[in-house]
C-alpha cells in the first residue's frame, strides 16, 4: 500500500502550537543593557581656541557597538556632529576618548555651557542608548603676549650726567673702528 504524502500546514495565529510552561523556559538570562557613559569632560584654552576632551565608556563591551554619533552644543546651539567608528579586535578597548578643538575667535571672556549628546544611530533615524552631559567653562581668551612674555625686558634707560653705552651702541662703535682701519689700507693700494 503506498503511503500518502502528508500535507504541511502553514502556521497562523489560530493554529500556533502551545508553548510549554516548564521551569526551564521561564528562566531567562539577565539582559545586559547597552549603554554609553560619558566619564569625563575637561577643557583647555589656547590662543583663539578651546579644546574639549571627552572620555566615554561603552557597556557591556565595545563589541556591542559599531558606530556612534556625538553632537556638540555651545550655549544650546548645535555646532558639530561627528560619527565615531568603533574599532573591533584585540587592540580595541571599552573606554574611548574624543576631542574637539573649537575656534573661539571673537568669543568674549565669560562663562559658557558646552553639552555633548552621544547615541547609537539607526537608519530609521532613531537615537538609541542616548546619553547627555554638560560642562560649564570659564572662558578666558589667551593672547600671544600673555603666553609668550614671562619675564619683563628693559625698553629704555635714562639718566642724568652719566653716559651709558648699550650693547647695540658698542656694536656700532666696533663697526666704525673696523671701517676706519680698512680705509687707510685701501688708500695706500691706489
Amino acid at each position: 500500500m503506498p503511503k500518502t504524502a502528508k500535507q504541511l500546514k502553514q502556521l497562523t495565529i489560530d493554529n500556533l502550537p502551545a508553548t510549554p510552561t516548564t521551569t526551564q523556559d521561564t528562566k531567562t538570562k539577565p539582559i545586559i543593557q547597552k549603554q554609553i557613559c560619558i566619564t569625563k569632560m575637561e577643557n583647555t584654552t589656547g590662543i583663539d581656541e578651546l579644546t574639549l576632551k571627552t572620555n566615554f565608556k561603552l557597556e557591556p563591551s565595545h563589541q556591542a557597538f559599531s558606530k556612534i554619533k556625538a553632537e556638540l552644543y555651545f550655549e544650546n546651539t548645535h555646532i558639530d556632529t561627528v560619527t565615531i567608528q568603533i574599532l573591533q579586535g584585540s587592540l580595541a578597548t571599552n573606554e574611548l576618548e574624543y576631542s574637539w578643538v573649537i575656534d573661539t575667535k571673537g568669543i568674549a571672556e565669560g562663562t559658557y555651557r558646552l553639552k555633548i549628546e552621544m547615541y547609537e544611530h539607526w537608519p530609521s533615524n532613531e537615537k538609541l542608548y542616548q546619553t547627555t552631559q554638560e560642562i560649564t567653562i570659564n572662558y578666558i581668551p589667551q593672547t600671544r603676549q600673555s603666553r609668550l612674555i614671562k619675564i619683563p625686558f628693559i625698553k629704555k634707560i635714562t639718566s642724568t650726567n652719566i653716559a651709558i653705552i648699550t650693547n647695540q651702541e658698542k656694536q656700532i662703535y666696533k663697526d666704525l673702528e673696523k671701517t676706519a682701519k680698512k680705509e687707510p689700507t685701501s688708500q695706500q693700494n691706489k
